[in-house]
């Protein structure tokens, strides 16, 4: 059973809380979006308390997401001075407590960016800070076309009715990040394999053979697992461009130093590399088949943009939006604070809502609907303030390019069954989306 608890003047209906906290809610988009309207029209900040889960503030406002965002130093997501006291994944209790067991008490099991506060979160975010600015990344720009090439001829040889999550969005952004960081092709089914029982975490048919589907604790087990195959893959990447670098995004990353001109902990470019290797694919696979399953609906717009390609980038902008890849995170008020009129009190867990963000009407007119010609599109699919994704700039590029080589190629569109669920976890998530494909 589960209790719920709410502030304010209205209780938050048990089955809208467990939908927006249980990753399992997430399964069904149109319930999903339909429990975040209710809170933004009814409880937009609310406290709940769902059963095998700490009390969580539900943030679902889009300048209230900004406003907490923008103030690290009062809403962290590390735990502030007291490192790894906090997990801005969220988790429920039991897994929260296993992953303390497995490291000594801390919720950092990775030394990456999400885990991470100023300072410390600046220091390493520099690392590679200017190696993803738009400027760096056009020189990349050919290489990342000649991959799109190759996937969109892969995809029209290899017939009409198809997956477009599993079999082609997956593929393209996966093999563009290998290629950034130097990875050999025939490593790539091992980075998608690792990823998908890191993101695989809730659904029972992803789970790990060394995983006991119905422990409490089982996705946080499973994330553990990953990430340590992950740590044995990465470090010897690690070793190899120490000995010998080359130009690639996995040297910088292995030859950082600290200010005493010490290479940073291996840790931290584990971190790096895990990030980059999930989330760097995982979430512009998300936006691009969620794109094409848009344009399904929309052939009026799937012809604008083949006839004009300085569509493209506004295409690329509302997708994100009505995508929203990255679900949420979660802060620590490290101090008492006053947010639409709620008392937050220090210690409290704030969950940040991205996706019903991404869909307030008092930002976005119509905002269910997939309007590329929306001005302005203030989407905050990357986040906002320094936890901002210092990969947005990497992936609005990918994306660009992918649709520039391949709607030329497209007639028709056409989705031929319900899209399902075959990863969700408690940021992100992919489905499986069967679609059928008509190339001119």
């Amino acid at each position: 059973m589960t209790a719920v608890e709410s502030t304010g003047a209205r209780t938050v209906p048990d089955e809208i809380a467990r939908r927006v906290v249980l990753p399992e809610g997430h399964s069904d988009d149109a319930k999903l979006y339909d429990a975040y309207r209710w809170l933004r029209e009814n409880q937009p900040l609310a406290q709940v308390h769902v059963e095998g889960y700490d009390p969580l503030w539900l943030v679902t406002k889009h300048a209230d997401l900004m406003e907490v965002e923008r103030q690290p130093q009062i809403f962290s997501a590390g735990g502030g001075e007291n490192k790894g006291s906090h997990n801005p994944i969220l988790q429920n209790q039991a897994g929260d407590e296993f992953t303390k067991q497995l490291t000594g008490g801390s919720l950092r099991i990775l030394d990456a960016l999400p885990y991470l506060d100023p300072p410390e979160h600046t220091t390493i975010k520099d690392v590679a800070f200017d190696w993803f600015r738009p400027a760096n990344l056009k020189k990349w720009s050919d290489q990342i076309r000649e991959t799109a090439k190759i996937s969109v001829e892969r995809l029209v040889s290899g017939g009409s009715d198809l997956d477009a999550v599993k079999e082609f969005a997956v593929f393209f952004p996966l093999r563009v990040i290998m290629t950034l960081f130097g990875v050999p092709e025939e490593d790539e089914p091992r980075m998608m394999g690792l990823t998908q029982d890191l993101f695989g975490v809730a659904d029972p048919d992803a789970l790990r053979d060394d995983v006991e589907p119905l422990s409490p604790d089982a996705a946080a087990k499973q994330w553990a697992a990953a990430i340590t195959d992950f740590y044995a893959y990465f470090d010897v990447l690690v070793e190899s461009r120490r000995a010998q670098p080359r130009d690639d995004l996995a040297s910088l990353i292995a030859l950082a130093k600290d200010e005493s001109g010490e290479y940073f902990p291996k840790t931290f470019a584990y971190g790096w590399f895990v990030a980059i290797a999930t989330a760097g694919h995982d979430t512009t696979a998300s936006t691009l088949a969620g794109l094409l399953h848009q344009l399904a609906a929309r052939p009026d717009v799937l012809e604008r943009a083949k006839n004009d390609p300085a569509l493209i980038p506004d295409l690329v902008q509302e997708a994100l939006r009505i995508v929203s890849p990255v679900k949420q995170f979660t802060r620590i008020a490290l101090s008492d604070y006053e947010l639409r009129g709620q008392r937050i009190k220090a210690g409290d867990r704030l969950m940040l809502l991205f996706q019903s963000g991404n869909r307030d009407a008092d930002v976005f007119d119509n905002p269910d609907a997939f309007d590329p010609d929306r001005r302005p599109n203030k989407q905050i699919a990357f986040g906002y303030g320094p936890h901002m994704c210092i990969g947005q700039h990497l992936a609005k590029l990918e994306l660009k390019i992918m649709l520039e080589e391949l709607l030329p190629r497209l007639a028709e569109i056409e989705v031929t069954g319900d899209p399902k669920m075959i990863q969700t976890n408690f940021v992100g998530g992919l489905r499986r989306l069967p679609v059928r494909l008509t190339f001119s």
